[in-house]
């Protein structure tokens, strides 16, 4: 890869479900850590298994997942340990009613996927995200957090956002996995276009499962591979 000799960069896999994001995800950090890399692989996508995908573990491999529940419930906790900390009884019932706002679940879990982010640089960092229809979720609670701390930051002082570093080429690689079908790549560019109207850059499409890769000698699969061409 062509940035093995700068610092370990930020993965990010995305694209349309069922097209094996998680599966090529899993490729791309298994191979990371046989090269003796250290490597975390997460994933945002509730359907995902990446345990089960990777059936063990490897060494230089950590493996994680952000579980809206889990995380949710450590926000929750978090606020009423600090804000509630001071509150009196009717205070602290409000501030319980609040967490259980739908919005907390998405703040909750954008602060768990700033945490990995973060890690990048220091390791690989390999994410699986959710699928297209989800996606976007996460830049634009990226771009809304990106805004606020620009609005809020003392002039002059330096700052690096999410957003930021998903825009940043030499941080992040954004990845789009596709298949070589029509209806996935529609999909896959519709993407992109969404991508880089929020300023982020993909790096890389990942056609997978091509039969036309793989040179197949059956009349069928050659048929099929000739017709991935186009």
């Amino acid at each position: 890869m062509r940035f093995m000799d700068q610092s370990p960069p930020f993965l990010f896999f995305t694209g349309k479900g069922g097209v094996g994001k998680t599966t090529l995800a899993a490729a791309v950090a298994v191979e990371l850590a046989s090269l003796g890399y250290p490597v975390h692989l997460t994933t945002s996508d509730p359907a995902a298994h990446l345990t089960e995908t990777l059936e063990g573990s490897l060494e230089n491999l950590r493996v994680s997942r952000i579980d809206p529940h889990a995380e949710t419930e450590r926000y929750r906790q978090e606020v009423l340990e600090s804000k509630g900390k001071k509150l009196d009884k009717h205070g602290r019932a409000l501030l319980e009613e609040d967490l259980r706002s739908p919005c907390t679940e998405e703040i909750a879990v954008f602060q768990a996927f700033s945490r990995i982010i973060r890690e990048a640089g220091k390791k690989f960092v390999v994410m699986d995200n959710a699928p297209t229809g989800h996606t976007l979720l996460l830049p634009d609670a990226t771009g809304a957090y990106h805004r606020e701390v620009a609005r809020k930051i003392i002039e002059g002082r330096h700052f690096v956002t999410p957003m930021m570093q998903l825009q940043d080429s030499e941080r992040s690689k954004v990845l789009i996995g596709t298949l070589a079908e029509t209806k996935p790549v529609w999909e896959a560019a519709d993407l992109q276009a969404d991508l880089r109207r929020a300023g982020i850059e993909p790096w890389a499409w990942i056609i997978n499962n091509s039969l036309a890769f793989a040179h197949p000698t059956s009349p069928l699969l050659r048929q099929r591979a000739a017709n991935e061409l186009a």
